[in-house]
């Protein structure tokens, strides 16, 4: 539904839709609006610490504070801006790419929302009880043991609950890429973004449970006296260490393999071609990902773990910049020759190429065990972490928003203010980050509070911080694009980028039910070979008949809500019995919600072929 549509009803009824809907289109319009408000409060946290680095011996905030900035942001950005923002754009756009009417399991899917909803304000009122989580975005044991205060706590129980949501959301997307495509909708006609989604809920499948094996055993650590990572009573912290990163590494894949199919589909569809070497682009991503478990302990070069195991890791890790080299190349190749359109969504892509290759190097730079004793730990890491993250990620989600704004709210975001804030960000980003290569190569270490005068610091930190405001004045422009299209944007037809794969295929923003009758697939981009070999309608794969839709339901939210006030309880149940309340009555709440769901007998209803019928002939005319 667009958002000028949900105007004309009253703001209970729209609020209901959302807090009870099953629908993936909708389910994505949340993850997008929390994965953004997360965002702004990540972005806000930055901009604290960069205006703290401004100057020499700053005193903005206070150290303590500034330890919980640095955590916080990290956190914030990884956990609950970037992954929410990219599943929702895997919900808008994968059960539209495959021809499926919904996800595998509609319940399941609102439920992986409500959870990371849920997860992301507990961990963010820590604010408002005694102080956030100040360890770092790793939180390593060695400094999280020590943490006074709940901050810690808040953090292991906000990145469990959310963590759980997006386990199901990776189980959720494998069931239906498997068994929910059209007819002729073999794995090898699949879109790059479909692959991509496919690809990454692997690695979610395989990488979540040691981070929450990884939190579990902190948990009891310092709320149970446990010594699995405690020195004095026989623990090991290299042990975490190894746990956080065998999730840590295929974390930075899953932030970035969605993107390398989207970009895909951007570089296909503007440059008016077929992907170059589709089949080399499938086995890449599913190589990079491989590679993406055997390569942890690079971030632990210097912990101690012995040549031997350096040197593996260091070619392991050198090993992943060839499956990626080919992925640029054959970006490349897709566009020579091509009829190029450079509009905002290809902007952000075309940024994404040069931005991305420079953290891929530096990124192989680091590879490298013996000059990582250098680099470990200074601004130089800040500087490839972020070439990757925001000129991947951010870039890509950028990307993304622009390109599948119209198929999801029926409304074309202004290209004067999304060229702008591209431009402006860009600027900023490389202001900000490429200048902290340099400081790290000068010694300055990351997670530091201050820097003093007279080390050469000044300027590089000045230049930094004003990018970041360039950043921030971007998202800004964005965000009032968001709002203006929303008001006064051109309506968006079915197919506005003349494109290739079928989401283009239907109304935009699309029917609640997807497709009247599910596509005949014929060939990889089956929109492309329509317009090309047919009469540009994609042919029905099955008879017209009545089409089964499943029940809104309310119990997703009652059940994340019931893990939130447990998560409360946890936290709190050293200090007081009646934190036992809020614990064990908030399990039972959701456990109870669990029991009436299996008790339900829900059946969903169905939509009469003959109001597919009209809307079959209403689109004929």
């Amino acid at each position: 539904m667009s958002i000028a549509a949900t105007g004309k009803r009253s703001f209970g009824s729209f609020l209901w839709d959302y807090l009870t809907t099953v629908d993936h289109k909708k389910i994505a319009h949340l993850y997008l609006a929390g994965g953004g408000f997360f965002f702004i409060l990540g972005g806000l946290e930055a901009l604290v610490i960069r205006i703290q680095l401004i100057r020499p011996e700053n005193d903005f905030i206070s150290a303590g504070f500034y330890n919980e900035m640095i955590t916080m942001h990290g956190t914030t950005m990884i956990f609950l801006a970037g992954m929410p923002i990219l599943i929702g754009l895997m919900n808008a756009a994968m059960p539209l790419q495959i021809g499926a009417r919904d996800v595998a399991f509609p319940f399941l899917n609102a439920l992986s929302f409500w959870l990371f909803l849920f997860g992301g304000l507990l961990l963010n009122l820590s604010f408002l009880f005694g102080g956030a989580p100040d360890a770092g975005w790793t939180s390593y044991a060695s400094l999280a043991m020590q943490s006074p205060g709940h901050g810690v706590d808040f953090y292991i129980l906000g990145l469990q609950i959310a963590g759980a949501g997006t386990l199901m959301g990776g189980i959720n997307f494998i069931a239906t890429i498997v068994t929910m495509r059209a007819p002729g909708m073999t794995y090898m006609r699949m879109p790059l973004f479909t692959w991509a989604t496919f690809i990454t809920s692997v690695l979610i499948l395989f990488a979540f449970p040691p981070l929450t094996i990884n939190l579990f055993l902190l948990m009891f650590d310092r709320m149970f006296e446990t010594a699995f990572f405690n020195v004095a009573l026989g623990g090991n912290t290299i042990i975490y260490q190894h746990l956080f990163w065998i999730f840590g590494h295929p974390e930075v894949y899953i932030l970035i393999l969605p993107l390398f199919g989207l970009f895909s589909d951007i570089f296909s569809t503007f440059s008016r071609k077929r992907l170059f070497g589709y089949t080399a682009m499938v086995f890449a991503t599913m190589l990079i990902a491989f590679l993406g478990f055997m390569v942890w302990a690079h971030h632990m070069f210097t912990v101690g773990l012995g040549p031997v195991a350096n040197s593996i890791f260091a070619v392991g890790t050198m090993a992943i910049a060839v499956p990626t080299g080919i992925k640029i190349f054959n970006w490349l190749l897709t566009m020579w020759g091509g009829q190029v359109t450079v509009n905002s969504a290809m902007l952000w892509a075309l940024g994404f190429i040069p931005s991305f290759t420079i953290g891929g190097m530096t990124g192989v730079m680091l590879g490298s065990n013996v000059a990582d004793y250098q680099y470990h730990d200074t601004y130089f890491v800040v500087a490839h972490f972020h070439y990757v993250i925001v000129g991947g990620t951010i870039f890509g989600i950028f990307a993304g928003l622009h390109y599948w704004w119209p198929k999801m709210f029926g409304r074309i975001l202004h290209e004067g203010m999304g060229k702008f804030s591209f431009w402006v960000f860009f600027a900023g980003f490389h202001l900000t980050f490429f200048i902290q290569h340099f400081l790290g190569l000068m010694g300055m270490p990351r997670r530091y509070w201050v820097f003093l005068h007279d080390q050469g610091l000044e300027l590089g930190n000045l230049i930094s911080t004003i990018g970041a405001f360039l950043m921030g004045i971007a998202s800004i422009v964005f965000i009032y694009n968001i709002v203006y299209s929303a008001i006064k944007g051109e309506k968006a037809e079915a197919d506005p980028w003349d494109g290739r794969t079928l989401e283009w295929s239907i109304s935009s923003p699309p029917p609640y039910y997807n497709f009247e009758q599910l596509p005949l697939v014929r060939g990889l981009d089956p929109l492309w070979i329509e317009k090309m070999e047919g009469d540009g309608k994609i042919p029905p794969g099955e008879p017209l008949d009545d089409v089964h839709m499943p029940n809104g339901s309310f119990i997703p939210f009652l059940m994340g809500l019931g893990f939130f006030i447990a998560g409360f309880g946890f936290i709190y149940q050293v200090d007081h019995s009646l934190w036992y309340l809020a614990l064990y009555g908030g399990l039972a709440f959701s456990i109870g919600c669990m029991v009436v769901r299996s008790l339900q007998d829900d059946f969903g209803y169905y939509i009469p072929k003959e109001e597919l019928k009209k809307a079959l002939e209403g689109e004929a005319k």
